[in-house]
């Protein structure tokens, strides 16, 4: 891999990384709400179904737009290297998450134990820590994912 600090290309591909990582992101929290909210599943549950749901959508997306010249690799060899990349980024996103979604409800629920949130049967304090937390954890693992999936998943890319 060329230097990302010196390399425009890889700086350009950091940036579509990052886009094609929102729309994961969109899943991510999609998913996550409907299943916490309209199913009532835990949210340790709920977060690694949107996660793969994510997951799967990034992939996609970075193998035809990212790293377009990378699809000379198996796509089964290259579909198991981002997943295990990913998994790895799970282990580390649950317990982020679980640590501070109990931190953030803490802190909000002091701040705001007073304040009536417009759609209150939707947006509570413990519904905005939970998204809080998965910010968190989303900008956390975003650099690993992005550099391990560069140096191994999408290596054979000049």
């Amino acid at each position: 891999m060329k230097n990302f600090i010196t390399d425009k290309k890889e700086r350009v591909r950091f940036v579509k990384f990052l886009g094609v990582g929102l729309s994961g992101a969109v899943i991510d929290f999609g998913t996550l709400n409907l299943l916490t909210y309209f199913a009532g599943m835990k949210l340790v549950y709920a977060q690694a179904i949107s996660f793969v749901l994510a997951v799967t959508n990034n992939f996609i997306w970075n193998r035809v737009w990212t790293y377009p010249d990378s699809r000379s690799k198996p796509l089964a060899n290259q579909l198991g290297q981002f997943f295990l990349i990913n998994g790895i980024g799970i282990l580390v996103r649950t317990p982020i998450i679980l640590l501070s979604e109990k931190v953030l409800f803490g802190i909000l629920n002091g701040l705001f134990s007073d304040v009536v949130f417009p759609f209150t049967n939707f947006l509570t304090i413990e519904r905005i820590a939970e998204n809080l937390a998965v910010v968190i954890a989303i900008l956390i693992i975003l650099l690993w994912n992005f550099f391990a999936n560069r140096l191994w998943t999408y290596n054979d890319v000049e």
